[in-house]
Protein backbone atom coordinates (compact mmCIF):
# COMPACT_ATOMS: atom_id res chain seq x y z
CA UNK A 1 0.00 0.00 0.00
CA UNK A 2 1.40 3.38 -1.05
CA UNK A 3 0.34 6.98 -0.66
CA UNK A 4 -0.06 8.36 -4.19
CA UNK A 5 -0.28 12.18 -4.31
CA UNK A 6 -2.33 14.21 -6.79
CA UNK A 7 -2.48 17.52 -8.61
CA UNK A 8 -5.92 18.39 -9.99
CA UNK A 9 -6.02 21.36 -12.37
CA UNK A 10 -9.20 23.21 -13.29
CA UNK A 11 -9.51 26.55 -15.10
CA UNK A 12 -5.72 26.88 -14.98
CA UNK A 13 -5.53 26.55 -11.19
CA UNK A 14 -4.57 23.75 -8.81
CA UNK A 15 -7.82 22.87 -7.05
CA UNK A 16 -9.68 20.29 -5.09
CA UNK A 17 -13.31 19.92 -6.13
CA UNK A 18 -16.35 17.77 -5.43
CA UNK A 19 -15.93 15.34 -8.30
CA UNK A 20 -19.62 14.74 -8.95
CA UNK A 21 -20.16 18.51 -9.38
CA UNK A 22 -17.86 18.85 -12.39
CA UNK A 23 -19.70 20.16 -15.44
CA UNK A 24 -18.52 21.33 -18.86
CA UNK A 25 -21.19 24.03 -18.98
CA UNK A 26 -19.47 27.24 -17.90
CA UNK A 27 -16.57 25.07 -16.65
CA UNK A 28 -18.40 24.73 -13.34
CA UNK A 29 -17.35 22.77 -10.26
CA UNK A 30 -17.97 23.02 -6.53
CA UNK A 31 -14.59 23.96 -5.11
CA UNK A 32 -13.16 22.67 -1.85
CA UNK A 33 -9.86 24.50 -2.28
CA UNK A 34 -8.15 26.78 -4.78
CA UNK A 35 -4.38 27.03 -4.36
CA UNK A 36 -2.33 30.20 -4.66
CA UNK A 37 0.64 28.02 -5.62
CA UNK A 38 1.27 26.56 -9.05
CA UNK A 39 1.46 22.93 -10.07
CA UNK A 40 5.27 22.91 -10.12
CA UNK A 41 5.32 23.66 -6.39
CA UNK A 42 3.32 20.53 -5.58
CA UNK A 43 5.26 18.36 -8.03
CA UNK A 44 8.56 19.46 -6.48
CA UNK A 45 7.17 18.77 -3.00
CA UNK A 46 6.22 15.24 -3.99
CA UNK A 47 9.59 14.75 -5.69
CA UNK A 48 11.53 15.95 -2.67
CA UNK A 49 9.58 13.58 -0.42
CA UNK A 50 10.21 10.58 -2.66
CA UNK A 51 6.55 10.02 -3.56
CA UNK A 52 6.13 8.25 -6.90
CA UNK A 53 3.11 7.26 -8.94
CA UNK A 54 0.92 10.27 -8.20
CA UNK A 55 -1.33 11.71 -10.85
CA UNK A 56 -1.95 15.05 -12.54
CA UNK A 57 -5.48 15.47 -13.90
CA UNK A 58 -6.63 18.10 -16.40
CA UNK A 59 -10.25 18.76 -15.46
CA UNK A 60 -11.18 20.99 -18.41
CA UNK A 61 -12.34 19.61 -21.73
CA UNK A 62 -10.36 20.43 -24.88
CA UNK A 63 -13.06 22.87 -26.03
CA UNK A 64 -12.92 24.89 -22.82
CA UNK A 65 -11.43 28.40 -23.01
CA UNK A 66 -9.38 27.38 -19.97
CA UNK A 67 -7.94 24.24 -21.55
CA UNK A 68 -4.63 25.69 -22.70
CA UNK A 69 -3.98 27.29 -19.30
CA UNK A 70 -4.79 23.99 -17.59
CA UNK A 71 -2.53 22.07 -19.97
CA UNK A 72 0.32 24.54 -19.42
CA UNK A 73 0.06 24.00 -15.64
CA UNK A 74 0.16 20.25 -16.17
CA UNK A 75 3.32 20.47 -18.28
CA UNK A 76 4.98 22.61 -15.58
CA UNK A 77 4.33 19.84 -13.06
CA UNK A 78 5.81 17.19 -15.36
CA UNK A 79 8.91 19.29 -15.88
CA UNK A 80 9.32 19.76 -12.13
CA UNK A 81 9.17 15.99 -11.49
CA UNK A 82 10.27 14.11 -14.65
CA UNK A 83 9.12 10.48 -14.76
CA UNK A 84 7.64 10.80 -11.27
CA UNK A 85 3.98 11.43 -12.02
CA UNK A 86 1.20 10.21 -14.28
CA UNK A 87 -1.06 12.50 -16.31
CA UNK A 88 -4.67 12.23 -17.42
CA UNK A 89 -7.39 14.28 -19.06
CA UNK A 90 -8.03 14.20 -22.79
CA UNK A 91 -5.38 11.56 -23.48
CA UNK A 92 -5.62 9.46 -26.66
CA UNK A 93 -3.29 7.51 -28.93
CA UNK A 94 -2.38 10.58 -31.00
CA UNK A 95 -1.15 12.73 -28.09
CA UNK A 96 -0.02 10.15 -25.51
CA UNK A 97 3.61 10.16 -26.66
CA UNK A 98 3.77 13.96 -26.27
CA UNK A 99 3.06 13.66 -22.56
CA UNK A 100 5.57 10.85 -22.08
CA UNK A 101 8.18 13.00 -23.85
CA UNK A 102 7.21 15.92 -21.58
CA UNK A 103 8.09 13.87 -18.50
CA UNK A 104 5.05 11.74 -17.56
CA UNK A 105 5.79 8.23 -16.32
CA UNK A 106 2.34 7.10 -17.54
CA UNK A 107 -0.65 8.47 -19.39
CA UNK A 108 -4.04 7.96 -17.77
CA UNK A 109 -6.86 7.19 -20.19
CA UNK A 110 -10.64 7.03 -19.72
CA UNK A 111 -12.99 8.42 -22.35
CA UNK A 112 -10.80 7.37 -25.28
CA UNK A 113 -11.27 3.73 -24.25
CA UNK A 114 -14.91 3.98 -25.33
CA UNK A 115 -16.14 4.38 -28.91
CA UNK A 116 -19.85 4.80 -29.61
CA UNK A 117 -20.49 3.88 -25.99
CA UNK A 118 -18.57 0.59 -26.13
CA UNK A 119 -15.11 -0.43 -24.99
CA UNK A 120 -12.76 -0.24 -27.96
CA UNK A 121 -10.01 -2.84 -27.97
CA UNK A 122 -8.71 -1.32 -31.19
CA UNK A 123 -8.10 1.96 -29.35
CA UNK A 124 -6.40 0.13 -26.49
CA UNK A 125 -4.04 -1.52 -28.96
CA UNK A 126 -3.27 1.87 -30.53
CA UNK A 127 -2.33 3.24 -27.10
CA UNK A 128 0.01 0.34 -26.50
CA UNK A 129 1.54 0.85 -29.93
CA UNK A 130 1.98 4.57 -29.23
CA UNK A 131 3.72 4.45 -25.83
CA UNK A 132 3.95 0.84 -24.64
CA UNK A 133 1.79 -0.97 -22.11
CA UNK A 134 4.24 0.00 -19.36
CA UNK A 135 3.27 3.67 -19.77
CA UNK A 136 -0.53 3.27 -19.73
CA UNK A 137 -2.99 3.61 -16.82
CA UNK A 138 -6.70 2.98 -17.30
CA UNK A 139 -8.92 5.26 -15.23
CA UNK A 140 -12.06 3.23 -14.61
CA UNK A 141 -13.65 5.62 -12.13
CA UNK A 142 -17.15 4.53 -11.28
CA UNK A 143 -20.46 5.64 -9.83
CA UNK A 144 -22.89 3.57 -7.78
CA UNK A 145 -26.09 2.62 -9.62
CA UNK A 146 -28.79 0.01 -8.91
CA UNK A 147 -27.09 -2.27 -11.46
CA UNK A 148 -23.60 -1.95 -9.99
CA UNK A 149 -20.63 0.40 -10.25
CA UNK A 150 -20.86 2.03 -13.66
CA UNK A 151 -17.68 3.35 -15.30
CA UNK A 152 -17.96 7.09 -15.98
CA UNK A 153 -16.37 9.10 -18.79
CA UNK A 154 -16.24 12.74 -19.95
CA UNK A 155 -14.98 14.01 -16.58
CA UNK A 156 -17.47 11.68 -14.82
CA UNK A 157 -20.51 13.12 -16.61
CA UNK A 158 -21.40 10.18 -18.88
CA UNK A 159 -22.58 6.72 -17.82
CA UNK A 160 -20.98 4.12 -20.09
CA UNK A 161 -23.17 1.14 -19.29
CA UNK A 162 -19.98 -0.85 -18.58
CA UNK A 163 -19.62 -1.99 -14.98
CA UNK A 164 -16.50 -2.40 -12.92
CA UNK A 165 -15.79 -6.03 -12.01
CA UNK A 166 -12.70 -8.13 -11.22
CA UNK A 167 -13.34 -10.02 -14.47
CA UNK A 168 -13.18 -6.79 -16.47
CA UNK A 169 -9.96 -5.73 -14.72
CA UNK A 170 -8.37 -9.07 -15.57
CA UNK A 171 -9.52 -8.79 -19.19
CA UNK A 172 -8.06 -5.31 -19.66
CA UNK A 173 -4.76 -5.76 -17.84
CA UNK A 174 -2.98 -6.86 -21.03
CA UNK A 175 -3.35 -3.29 -22.34
CA UNK A 176 -2.22 -1.29 -19.31
CA UNK A 177 0.24 -1.18 -16.44
CA UNK A 178 -2.03 0.15 -13.66
CA UNK A 179 -5.58 1.17 -12.80
CA UNK A 180 -6.85 4.38 -11.22
CA UNK A 181 -10.30 4.20 -9.63
CA UNK A 182 -12.15 7.22 -8.29
CA UNK A 183 -15.30 6.38 -6.33
CA UNK A 184 -17.31 9.22 -7.84
CA UNK A 185 -20.11 9.17 -5.27
CA UNK A 186 -17.72 10.12 -2.46
CA UNK A 187 -14.92 11.89 -4.36
CA UNK A 188 -14.05 15.26 -2.81
CA UNK A 189 -16.51 14.91 0.07
CA UNK A 190 -14.09 13.72 2.81
CA UNK A 191 -16.78 11.52 4.31
CA UNK A 192 -15.02 8.15 4.26
CA UNK A 193 -14.18 5.55 1.61
CA UNK A 194 -16.72 3.70 -0.50
CA UNK A 195 -16.00 0.33 1.07
CA UNK A 196 -17.98 -1.71 -1.46
CA UNK A 197 -15.79 -0.39 -4.29
CA UNK A 198 -12.62 -1.26 -2.36
CA UNK A 199 -13.88 -4.78 -1.62
CA UNK A 200 -14.72 -5.20 -5.30
CA UNK A 201 -11.19 -4.13 -6.25
CA UNK A 202 -9.70 -6.48 -3.67
CA UNK A 203 -11.26 -9.37 -5.58
CA UNK A 204 -8.78 -8.72 -8.39
CA UNK A 205 -5.09 -9.62 -8.35
CA UNK A 206 -2.91 -8.26 -11.11
CA UNK A 207 -1.99 -4.70 -12.05
CA UNK A 208 -1.45 -2.10 -9.34
CA UNK A 209 -4.60 -0.18 -8.37
CA UNK A 210 -4.87 3.30 -6.88
CA UNK A 211 -8.12 4.21 -5.13
CA UNK A 212 -9.39 7.78 -4.66
CA UNK A 213 -12.49 9.03 -2.88
CA UNK A 214 -13.50 10.10 0.61
CA UNK A 215 -10.28 9.47 2.54
CA UNK A 216 -10.01 12.06 5.31
CA UNK A 217 -8.43 10.31 8.30
CA UNK A 218 -6.06 7.56 9.33
CA UNK A 219 -9.15 5.55 10.27
CA UNK A 220 -10.14 5.70 6.59
CA UNK A 221 -6.67 4.50 5.64
CA UNK A 222 -7.04 1.61 8.06
CA UNK A 223 -10.39 0.74 6.47
CA UNK A 224 -8.84 0.93 3.00
CA UNK A 225 -5.92 -1.23 4.08
CA UNK A 226 -8.19 -3.90 5.55
CA UNK A 227 -10.84 -3.92 2.80
CA UNK A 228 -8.17 -3.79 0.11
CA UNK A 229 -6.02 -6.54 1.66
CA UNK A 230 -3.03 -4.19 1.76
CA UNK A 231 -2.72 -4.19 -2.04
CA UNK A 232 -4.57 -1.01 -3.01
CA UNK A 233 -2.80 2.35 -3.06
CA UNK A 234 -4.38 5.52 -1.70
CA UNK A 235 -4.81 8.98 -3.18
CA UNK A 236 -5.86 11.80 -0.89
CA UNK A 237 -6.85 15.26 -2.09
CA UNK A 238 -9.26 17.57 -0.28
CA UNK A 239 -8.51 16.13 3.15
CA UNK A 240 -4.79 16.96 3.00
CA UNK A 241 -3.53 19.97 4.90
CA UNK A 242 -1.79 20.96 1.64
CA UNK A 243 -5.28 21.64 0.29
CA UNK A 244 -6.89 23.07 3.41
CA UNK A 245 -7.89 19.77 5.01
CA UNK A 246 -7.09 18.26 8.42
CA UNK A 247 -4.85 15.35 7.41
CA UNK A 248 -1.12 15.96 7.80
CA UNK A 249 0.91 15.49 4.63
CA UNK A 250 4.05 15.14 6.75
CA UNK A 251 2.55 12.30 8.80
CA UNK A 252 1.35 10.54 5.66
CA UNK A 253 4.84 10.67 4.20
CA UNK A 254 6.22 9.15 7.40
CA UNK A 255 3.67 6.34 7.31
CA UNK A 256 3.88 5.48 3.63
CA UNK A 257 7.32 6.52 2.46
CA UNK A 258 8.30 4.77 -0.71
CA UNK A 259 8.32 1.02 -0.21
CA UNK A 260 5.51 -0.86 -1.99
CA UNK A 261 6.89 -4.37 -1.53
CA UNK A 262 4.83 -7.08 0.12
CA UNK A 263 7.42 -7.24 2.91
CA UNK A 264 6.59 -3.65 3.82
CA UNK A 265 2.87 -4.26 4.34
CA UNK A 266 3.06 -5.31 8.02
CA UNK A 267 5.25 -2.28 8.77
CA UNK A 268 2.83 0.03 6.98
CA UNK A 269 -0.09 -1.43 8.90
CA UNK A 270 1.80 -0.86 12.14
CA UNK A 271 2.46 2.76 11.18
CA UNK A 272 -1.16 3.37 10.23
CA UNK A 273 -2.32 1.88 13.51
CA UNK A 274 0.17 4.06 15.36
CA UNK A 275 -1.41 7.19 13.93
CA UNK A 276 -4.96 5.92 14.38
CA UNK A 277 -4.63 4.88 18.00
CA UNK A 278 -1.89 7.08 19.44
Amino acid sequence: MEFRPCIDIHNGKVKQIVGSSLCDANDHAIENFVSDRDSAYYAALYRDNGLCGGHIILLNGKDSPYYQATRAEAIKALQAYPNGMQIGGGIHARNAAEYIAAGASHVIVTSYLFENGKLSYDRMKKLVDAVGKEHVVFDLSCKRTPQGYCIMTDRWQTYTGTYLTPVLLKELEQYCDEYLIHAVNVEGKSEGIEKNVVELLAGYEGNAITYAGGIHSFEDLEALFNAGKGRIHATIGSALDLFGGPLSFEELVKAFKGDSSQESVPKQRELVYEYVYR
